[in-house]
This record gives C-alpha cells, sequence and structure tokens, in this order.
C-alpha cells in the first residue's frame, strides 16, 4: 500500500506522518507538493496538520483551491481513502469532502496538549484495531479546533453514525471540563456518509511512536494497513 503525504506551503507534520507510515510501517510513501495533480499510484492521501498557505483568509481556505486537492477530491469520490488531522481536517471541510466547519476555540486561546477521546464505532477502516468505547490519549495543537456545523448536519452525522472520536474525561464520560475546544457534541473526529474520508483534530502521528511515550495513534495507521487489502 502506497501513502501520498500532502505538502502545502506551511505544513509542519508532514514528515510526522511519514515517520509513521514509512518509518515504523514500512510502507511506500511519496511527499506530494501542492502544485502535482498525478495521485493515481496512491492508495491513501493523508492530508497534515501544520498552518497550510500560513492560514491566510480562513484555515484551510487557500490550500481547498490547490492542484493537489482538485485530485484528492476526485480520489475521495472514487471510494479511495483520505485522511485529514488537524489543518487538513481544516481543509477537508473547506473543499466540502467533510461537512461542518473548524472555529476558534471556546476560549479563543491555542490548546497543546493531551487529551482523551472515545472511539464511538470500530467497524470502518480507520478504527478496526481499536474498540467501541475505548478511551485513548491523543496530543492537540490548534487554536480553530472547535467543531461547528448546523442542527440538521449534527443530526445527520449522529444518525449516520459518523462521529467516529468525542472528547471525554478518562473515563469515557463526556463532561463540559474534557471538552478542550468547545466543539459541539464533543465532536473530535468526524468521517463521510460512505465512510473513506477521515477528518481528525487530535494528531495520532504523534502518538504512534514508543519513543514519545504513548502509542495509542499506531492503532489508525495499523487499521488502514489491515483494511486497504480488501480495497483494492
Amino acid at each position: 500500500m502506497k501513502f501520498g503525504v500532502l505538502v502545502f506551503p506551511g505544513s509542519n507534520c508532514d514528515r510526522d506522518i511519514a515517520w509513521v507510515t514509512q518509518g515504523i510501517l514500512g510502507q511506500p510513501t511519496r511527499m506530494i507538493w501542492h502544485e502535482e495533480s498525478d495521485l493515481s499510484d496512491i492508495d491513501v492521501v493523508v492530508v497534515p496538520g501544520g498552518f497550510s498557505y500560513g492560514d491566510y483568509l480562513r484555515c484551510g481556505a487557500i490550500a481547498r483551491f490547490s492542484p493537489v486537492m482538485r485530485s484528492t477530491i476526485d480520489h475521495a469520490n472514487a471510494g479511495k481513502l483520505v485522511l485529514g488531522i488537524c489543518n487538513g481536517f481544516q481543509v477537508l471541510t473547506e473543499a466540502g469532502l467533510l461537512p461542518g466547519a473548524l472555529v476558534r476555540n471556546r476560549d479563543l486561546h491555542f490548546i497543546c496538549d493531551r487529551v482523551p477521546l472515545r472511539v464511538e464505532r470500530n467497524d470502518l477502516v480507520w478504527t478496526q484495531n481499536y474498540q467501541k468505547g475505548q478511551v485513548v490519549e491523543l496530543p492537540i495543537a490548534h487554536g480553530e479546533g472547535s467543531y461547528y456545523a448546523d442542527a440538521d448536519t449534527l443530526k445527520a452525522l449522529e444518525d449516520n453514525d459518523q462521529i467516529l472520536f468525542r472528547y471525554c474525561d478518562p473515563s469515557g464520560n463526556l463532561t463540559p471540563e474534557s471538552n478542550p475546544n468547545g466543539s459541539l457534541n464533543h465532536i473530535a473526529g468526524i468521517c463521510n456518509r460512505q465512510g473513506n474520508v477521515l477528518g481528525m483534530m487530535p494528531h495520532p502521528e504523534r502518538a504512534s511512536d514508543r519513543a514519545l511515550g504513548c502509542v495509542d495513534g499506531l492503532a489508525l495507521f495499523e487499521s488502514i494497513l489491515k483494511a486497504v487489502p480488501a480495497l483494492v
């Protein structure tokens, strides 16, 4: 399986992703500059964290118009896998691949921390190596990570089980104190209706190397490896 990691001016988590996919898991990985458009050799497109185009105008708003994102939309519409992390999640909502938007954190502060998340389902390509209801800990680092959507969109996400991760306390409870950025419905990660596009604000790639003291994020990448042979 081959991963493609998008690289925009301002990306800063692209090499973190490559270290996990290529360095730890030994999978072919290609760094794809934002002006490229050929994704024909890629199985999984990863839109990494950072500050694409300096986050000018609005987070992810300019990246949405890049040649590589036009190809990423085609990749997703063909049923292939797309993962957006942090700024990548913002880009995916701007591109219309995922509903809703990421807005300023509730307290208007940049947050850099490790937080508990509850896994809402484990029957998708992204979460097979987790247990439903499992609480994991992943890093977050964002200033605009509060998930927002209108009431109809939120209802559709709930009704269609598109919420994969929610912020919670260490016991899995959804409390006001356990919601670090004010995301509606404690949303930390969602997928599209088909399940092949995932956007999440927490960083699984920063919790995948034992040298960092936590590997709760590695199961996400291992889940992809388990699932992709059945998809291709």
